[in-house]
């Protein structure tokens, strides 16, 4: 369904060839992270074959985007946020059906458990290649010598990086000796000679997950689907491009965001800043060169945390780690320059790809941020459960009055799915940030949360409001305190009070409100959010298998990632069920008539 006013001013702007390259029109998507799928063929982990049965799904459905989270190669955390290399793939993802020799070969995890990646198959798998390569003849493999010119801003560096992790048994390289943590010339062209078989194997693994990749993404526009990309905003401080560009990166400090309403404390994510000036003096190359790698497999970027691009929360890298980012600031401090400074950075991105930006604009945004994705023709995230008019009517808004240049979706891999978040967080505010507030005003928690919230409802560090406090004048009885003293206590209250009944009404449903969400309101949920006016709507596979009860248990549990914390459960959801078994699931029709319905196909 063409988008005749929003297409006009589409081409009329910086973005204009980007958004023509796929279409001023409705579509519909989904999130699937690769390492959350499996085939009966897969070695304990989805790959890039397994990318083309998603393709199928994905084109059975009536979606015709799928996003990935990012595909670089992570360290021994597995977050994909947190990544070793911004250019380097994860071999992991490398299909090992593409030698015969390897086809019958399975992986047994440690565990029993099938719900999570046992992520010790990396090992298993990189072992097996090894074996594999020692039998290659790489002297008359243009392609591949082809591949090593086209990416030597990277490339090497990268495989020499990680074969000095291996010969460091991992440590990080700011521990490594001197004279290769400070990458003297003579040291590592002798490191080098001495270990050339080892750093080819990095090159020739990165040349086979290239050349997976690019076939499955050519499989993808085969079948009019898009394949959408994720850049996170920043690298781990333990990578190749830290380790090479160390003047590209603020050292003394480590990103992560402000306390708000669902972090008490705010976030540290422990990864270094970027010194955007230095940047600028090499004329972006080190930007230019990442979209140069991502546009060989995307059509669509996601921009992790853009509001970074124009002020990012800084913390001192000594400050005690259980400060979280209490103690950061933003960088740059003065507020003036956020514009320019974030306006410039965006330029550089739209200038030097073709394929279409999106933006990951979710939590407190300047409004120069906002302008300029606006002015910029880029889509930001409506994430229903935070789509709201804040600040007078306290309540969600309809599918008409979401913004058109907008990817809306129910939940995030950040977030818990919407139906955990209906049973447990939904009419709730968190209890370690109410904790704060009464902590800051002298207010005795213990007495006026008993008074405020129902201990019955309140789950997973979550506070739900009693029926009672139905007024704002009930709340400032209980707290004792005065409107002045308690303004943003009030907004905490009007803003999550009665989430359910609100929502409830909107979606027009009947009876009493349950306290769970059954599979006719999820797909009430789907179809509401299908009908927004948002160009895109792609939401997580997690959301629209639930419609089906494919997970059992406790919702809560299915979560991708929990941030702030540090988990095996981490990166590591796998679905119940095997590609083979979702492309025959009777659920696969019911979706794709709620996407033609939508007017998204």
């Amino acid at each position: 369904m063409p988008l005749d006013p929003i297409a006009e001013s589409l081409s009329n702007n910086i973005s204009k060839e980007n958004w023509s390259a796929i279409g001023f029109k409705k579509r519909a998507g989904v999130l699937i992270p690769l390492f959350t799928v499996y085939s009966k063929d897969s070695f304990g982990i989805g790959d890039l074959r397994d990318l083309r049965l998603l393709i199928d799904w994905a084109k059975l459905t009536g979606n015709s985007i799928i996003q990935l989270l990012p595909m670089n190669e992570v360290g021994p955390l597995y977050c994909p946020y947190d990544a070793i290399s911004s250019f380097a793939l994860e071999p992991a993802y490398i299909c090992l059906g593409d030698f015969p020799v390897l086809r019958e070969i399975k992986f047994e995890p440690k565990t029993d458990s099938n719900s999570h990646v046992d992520y010790s198959l990396k090992n298993a798998k990189l072992q097996l290649l090894f074996d594999v390569y020692l039998t290659q003849d790489l002297s008359e493999e243009l392609d591949f010598e082809e591949f090593q010119r086209k990416n030597s801003y990277w490339l090497f560096d990268f495989a020499l990086f990680k074969t000095l992790k291996e010969h460091y048994q991992g440590k990080p390289w700011y521990e490594w000796e001197e004279k290769f943590r400070n990458r003297e010339p003579f040291a590592l062209e002798e490191f080098q000679r001495d270990n050339i078989e080892k750093i080819t194997f990095q090159i020739w693994l990165q040349w086979i997950i290239f050349k997976q990749f690019k076939s499955a993404a050519e499989y993808a526009a085969k079948n009019n689907i898009l394949l959408k990309g994720d850049l996170p905003v920043l690298v781990s401080r333990d990578s190749a491009d830290v380790w090479v560009h160390t003047e590209f990166f603020k050292l003394d400090f480590a990103a992560g965001a402000p306390p708000d309403m669902y972090a008490a404390l705010g976030q540290r994510w422990g990864m270094p800043t970027y010194n955007w000036e230095a940047i600028a003096r090499d004329n972006y190359r080190y930007i230019k060169e990442k979209l140069k790698y991502a546009q060989e497999f995307y059509n669509i970027l996601r921009i992790d945390h853009v509001v970074g691009l124009f002020r990012i929360w800084s913390i001192p890298y000594n400050d005690a780690e259980q400060n979280q980012g209490a103690n950061g600031v933003f960088d740059p401090l003065d507020e003036q320059i956020w514009n320019e400074h974030g306006r410039k950075i965006l330029s550089v991105l739209v200038k030097n790809t073709k394929m279409l930006l999106c933006a990951e604009d979710l939590g407190v945004i300047p409004k120069c941020c906002i302008d300029a994705l606006l002015e910029f023709g880029i889509c930001g995230n409506d994430v229903q459960r935070w789509v709201k008019d804040w600040n007078r009517r306290h309540d969600f808004l309809a599918p008409q009055e979401y913004r058109t240049l907008a990817v809306a979706m129910l939940s995030t891999h950040d977030t818990t799915n919407w139906k955990a978040w209906w049973q447990y967080e939904a009419g709730t505010v968190d209890q370690g940030l109410f904790m704060r507030k009464c902590k800051e005003r002298k207010i005795d928690f213990a007495k006026v949360s008993l008074k405020l919230f129902d201990p019955r409802l309140s789950f997973h560090g979550r506070l739900r409001w009693r029926d009672e406090i139905n007024s704002i004048d009930k709340l400032l009885w209980e707290l004792g305190k005065r409107t002045d003293e308690v303004g943003d206590f009030i907004e905490l209250y009007e803003n999550t009070f009665r989430e359910k009944e609100k929502l409830w009404k909107i979606l027009d449903c009947c009876g009493t409100i349950t306290e769970e969400a059954n599979a006719e309101l999820l797909t009430k949920m789907i179809k509401f959010i299908l009908n927004s006016q948002a160009i895109f709507c792609i939401n997580s596979i997690r959301d629209y298998l639930s419609m089906a009860d494919i997970f059992k248990g406790d919702p809560y549990q299915y979560r991708v990632n929990v941030p702030g914390t540090i988990s095996p459960k981490n990166w590591s959801l796998r679905l119940p069920l095997s590609l083979e078994e979702l492309l025959a699931h009777p659920l696969n029709q019911q979706i794709r008539k709620m996407v033609v319905d939508s007017g998204r196909i």
